[in-house]
């Protein structure tokens, strides 16, 4: 009777994830296999584990998180960027890549005593019309006391849709002494809030502008377009692009950003997935689409970082391989892979983290773990990025107004004493571009050739002969109509 139950269970187990498989999209992928795949055969075990499970574990178990287990091994098994994304995180990733959340947009953090104290209300958002503060601190959310909760428990509470109200009770030291205290109540209705991937924009001396980019966001491009603007109109005569510790982000924000940059119609990438039978590989081809907001002979340098990564990389590789920018700093990660997000019909609101294509730089090679080499090496220790890191946060941690004026050393007028952290990349970046307000100087005196910097991981799949090392002085425009400005 035992055996006879556990062949049904394993049966049924075994029926049920095939059917998962099959009506998600995956049947003319699955007979497109070669014959001597069966795949059948091969997940057959799946139903005999869960079998045992279900029958003999010593409690009872929660088969959906067996399932999520399941799917969390399959996907950790193919590469470390694959992954399956539970609900709540797929939630917040869409939020995040899309460049906005719904809430009010106020960041938080916690003082010495654990109270939760607003950091910045994010420009324009609900919180700062109604009137937060930075530097108030969270009381209530909603009639609850924030006493002995987290942060992360604060901040769930505190988002939620748009068009809904949060109460917060906030504590308000005054700065006269003579006056009280306060005890406000705020009701705030929440909307969508713009996230911000700029972290620092400043003019250096010299009118050397400097942007800092943390991510690649849907609104990155935007962003930077509109600090840009600002600096130029206050006379910037050269521009530092700072990429390090910038994981990347989004593919088509990549593009987005090259074209503030490059000509019209310059190719920035491309990918090329596994060709599968019956079913097109994942290829595609980024192109510029609109003038740069730059001069292409304006003096350009970009900062990376052993952390700089993905879209980030995809940037540097373009700008490096047609000459507009000097490289500076140390070789990059090296993440050439591009990630699909494949929404799951269940668990509802799940989805997967797929590795679907590898990208490749315009020197037709990809730098999947091999990194970008930079045309100035400039390396700084992982301790002494830690603390640069955190000197630079701490320069503006009680005075968020401070964002854009942060501590990078000497090279950015700080009061020079024995703790101070020099940005050694930064520094070098800014006496170079003091050299000469010639570009094609500074170019011929600190490029290098692509050979040298972007070196093939993995040679091209459809046999074609690489570019490898072709240095271009003009984008590649063929094949391509005019768009529109």
């Amino acid at each position: 009777m035992r055996n006879t139950k556990s062949q049904f269970v394993a049966l049924l187990c075994f029926v049920v994830v095939a059917t998962l498989l099959l009506t998600n999209g995956f049947t003319q992928r699955i007979f497109a296999q070669k014959n001597d795949t069966d795949v059948y055969r091969s997940i057959e075990p799946i139903g005999e584990v869960l079998s045992e499970i279900m029958s003999n574990y010593v409690q009872k178990p929660d088969i959906n998180k067996v399932v999520e287990g399941a799917l969390t091994g399959m996907m950790n098994s193919l590469d470390r960027h694959s992954s399956y994304i539970k609900p709540e995180v797929y939630k917040e990733l869409t939020d995040d890549t899309r460049g906005e959340f719904e809430g009010i947009g106020v960041s938080i953090r916690t003082d010495d005593n654990n109270n939760i104290v607003v950091f910045q209300p994010i420009e324009g958002s609900p919180a700062a019309k109604a009137g937060i503060h930075s530097g108030d601190y969270i009381v209530e959310v909603d009639g609850v006391s924030t006493e002995g909760m987290s942060l992360a428990d604060v901040a769930s509470h505190i988002k939620g849709p748009r068009g809904t109200v949060v109460r917060l009770k906030i504590f308000r030291k005054t700065e006269d002494k003579s006056e009280d205290n306060q005890l406000l109540d705020f009701d705030i209705k929440r909307d969508k809030v713009p996230l911000q991937s700029v972290s620092e924009d400043r003019m250096l001396p010299g009118n050397i502008g400097y942007l800092r980019l943390t991510d690649f966001k849907s609104n990155s491009a935007a962003d930077m377009r509109k600090d840009i603007e600002g600096l130029l109109k206050k006379g910037m005569k050269a521009f530092v692009l700072d990429l390090r510790w910038n994981p990347g982000g989004l593919l088509t924000a990549s593009k987005q950003v090259c074209q503030l940059f490059l000509p019209k119609r310059t190719m920035v990438t491309y990918t090329k997935g596994r060709e599968v039978a019956g079913s097109p590989s994942d290829e595609m081809v980024l192109r510029t689409e609109r003038n740069p907001i730059l001069p292409t002979d304006f003096p350009m340098v970009i900062l990376v970082s052993r952390s700089t990564a993905s879209s980030a990389e995809i940037v540097t590789s373009a700008m490096q391989y047609y000459a507009r920018a000097i490289i500076i700093g140390e070789k990059t990660y090296g993440k050439g892979s591009v990630q699909t997000i494949i929404p799951l019909k269940y668990p509802k609101g799940s989805a997967l983290r797929l590795t679907t294509a590898l990208y490749y730089t315009p020197a037709d090679v990809t730098i999947n773990n091999r990194g970008i080499i930079p045309d100035v090496e400039v390396p700084m220790t992982q301790k002494q990025q830690r603390a640069l890191i955190r000197q630079m946060l701490e320069s503006y941690s009680k005075d968020p107004n401070m964002q854009n004026h942060q501590n990078h050393g000497e090279v950015t007028g700080n009061k020079e004493t024995p703790q101070t952290v020099e940005d050694l990349p930064l520094d070098k970046a800014v006496k170079i571009l003091k050299e000469d307000p010639v570009f094609e100087h500074l170019i011929a005196k600190y490029h290098k050739d692509p050979s040298v910097t972007q070196v093939a991981a993995i040679a091209p799949k459809d046999g074609k002969s690489a570019k490898v090392g072709a240095k271009a002085t003009t984008p590649d425009t063929s094949n391509e109509a005019p768009a529109e400005n």
